[in-house]
């Protein structure tokens, strides 16, 4: 696998898959279920060049649902898994690696949107994090034990104790049932501190009632 650890190595010209409430975030892994035809010819032609897909959040009060207007803040993901199933949708697996700012939207001639991407204001994004073992990983998991406890749900709890920092946080940020804006504070959140404190500050709310749309599993 190629190396990415400067701006440069990264492409400036990215396609890009705007998605509502599907977060990638730096060495994190999302699985896709890719079925529509102008994202299906994205997989195919990017899997001949860089393997790299830029994952946006469209604003929510958007008027084209079609081509809706985007957050300025995305995540570039690797494709490390692909496979195709019988009914001609390709299930794929996205490595984050950073996170980047539209410069501008190209007037593509692809059936997929590219943008011009700024890599620069997240270059630490690229590098292993040196904040994972300063989280407030005592108040997270007491908080998340009291959240899956309120909706009867369980957790590998062994799993959760082995997970390193900004892996812990990652995942349950990936995971979380909250809405766009919220999955957008926590993506542009600077560090995985300050990410974990957003996390917390979304779990406290959503215990004192202001519930997501689905619970956290």
């Amino acid at each position: 696998m190629r190396e990415y650890d400067t701006p440069k190595s990264l492409p400036r010209v990215v396609p890009i898959f705007p998605l509502g409430g599907a977060l990638l975030l730096p060495r994190g892994r999302l699985p896709l279920n890719i079925f529509e035809p102008r994202y299906l010819q994205m997989v195919d032609d990017v899997l001949a060049g860089s393997r790299l897909i830029g994952m946006i959040q469209p604003l929510e009060r958007s008027s084209d649902p079609g081509a809706p207007a985007l957050h300025r803040v995305g995540c570039v993901g690797r494709i490390t898994q692909l496979s195709e199933t019988g009914d001609g949708r390709y299930l794929i697996t996205l490595a984050g690696l950073c996170r980047f700012e539209i410069e501008r939207e190209l007037d593509a001639v692809t059936p997929y949107r590219q943008v011009e991407a700024i890599y620069d204001p997240f270059s630490s994004d690229l590098h292993p994090a040196t904040d994972g073992r300063e989280i407030n990983r005592t108040q997270l998991v007491h908080l998340l034990k009291q959240y899956l406890d309120l909706h009867n749900l369980e957790a590998d709890w062994d799993a959760i104790d082995r997970a390193g920092g900004e892996t812990l946080v990652n995942s349950l940020c990936m995971i979380s049932p909250f809405g766009i804006s919220e999955k957008q504070a926590l993506l542009e959140a600077e560090t995985t501190v300050a990410r974990t404190d957003v996390l917390i500050a979304l779990i406290e709310m959503a215990m004192a009632g202001e519930e997501p749309d689905a619970p956290l599993q």
